[in-house]
């Protein structure tokens, strides 16, 4: 079975998606976590004023650490590390109100049902509740209303199998979803807006350990030409073959996009310029000695590019994009590295 995640997940990829700009979205984790904090400041207040001090301060932790545990996560976008701890937080906090304050406490059960679910990933959210319902068990069973008890015994399993259920279907579409917006339909390589957010990973990895990463950018040669003479039909064929061509190649830590027409981008991770360069050719090699076309060879330039200091991915693409024009002006059908 795949690996599911969480909706914190989902709420991490499509902010680092978006552009700088300020967006609600880029809030979610700080608005919730206020949301949370906020439902339980008054208790904790009214808790203050009649003298049960020790429900006072249970409530007070609860309050806090849902407003530092929201604000971490959306200072850093380390979602996952927070999620847990916000979890913990939502069953421990259900848990101690009930032994301190009494059964009747036991409905905020539910709305930690519904945080478990989108904070933390679908197995893990069943184990919460599980462990929540066991720790409120010993509470619950003595409370001398039997029907009462099994009642919320029963909803709250109930609640936890519909939750459930409902994460993994929205998880599968999302998924469905994440790779639309991410692959190219005719290739399966990435898109441009894949890799946007690549590059912008890469710099950041640079900038916080100075990894050096490498990009290749190949364009077929007189494609259009192909397309004419052949029909699109066999174009879309040649861009699938020089696609499983390149995955062939390239390392498992490498990524592969395509982002114009005819014109993909390899990134290499932990890659010098001349370990790239030795790869740049060896796929117009590849591509050269394979018959894409009868009667017809298809070639490719490449222009291979490492990342510098202080340069941004748009920067560093073009840069690629330069030593490519560069193989071009030269004749094609070779590969040109940026300074």
């Amino acid at each position: 079975m795949r690996k599911l995640h969480s909706g914190m997940d989902a709420w991490r990829y499509i902010v680092s998606s978006q552009s700088q700009q300020t967006t609600v979205e880029s809030y979610l984790p700080l608005i919730l976590s206020a949301a949370g904090g906020l439902g339980v400041l008054p208790f904790a207040i009214l808790r203050y004023v009649q003298g049960n001090w020790i429900a006072a301060v249970v409530d007070t932790i609860i309050v806090v650490g849902f407003l530092a545990l929201g604000t971490y996560s959306h200072r850093t976008r380390r979602v996952r590390a927070a999620s847990i701890a916000i979890a913990l937080l939502c069953m421990a906090g259900v848990t101690a109100t009930v032994y301190i304050i009494g059964p009747h406490q036991v409905y905020w059960a539910f709305p930690a049902l519904v945080a478990f679910f989108y904070l933390i990933r679908p197995r893990e959210a069943i184990s919460c509740a599980i462990i929540m319902l066991v720790a409120l068990l010993p509470a619950l069973l003595p409370s001398g209303d039997s029907h009462s008890t099994t009642t919320i015994i029963i909803t709250i399993l109930v609640t936890s199998a519909f939750a459930f259920a409902f994460a993994v279907i929205t998880n599968r579409q999302r998924e469905q979803l994440l790779t639309l917006a991410i692959k190219d339909p005719l290739t399966g390589a990435g898109n441009r807006r894949g890799l946007d957010a690549k590059l912008e990973d890469i710099v950041h990895k640079f900038k916080r350990s100075g990894t050096r990463s490498c990009l290749v950018l190949l364009d077929l040669d007189h494609f259009k030409k192909v397309n004419d003479v052949h029909g699109h039909a066999v174009g879309d064929q040649i861009l699938k073959r020089v696609t499983e061509i390149i995955n062939l190649r390239i390392r498992v830590t490498d990524s592969l996009y395509r982002i114009g027409g005819e014109e993909f981008v390899v990134i290499l991770e932990g890659a010098d310029l001349q370990r790239a360069a030795h790869l740049a050719e060896q796929l117009r090699t590849l591509v050269d000695a394979n018959e894409l076309v009868p009667d017809q060879t298809v070639t490719i330039s490449l222009g291979v590019a490492e990342l510098k200091e202080g340069e941004s991915g748009n920067d560093w693409l073009h840069r690629a994009d330069e030593a490519l024009y560069r193989a071009k002006d030269a004749g094609r059908n070779s590969t040109s590295l940026s300074d």
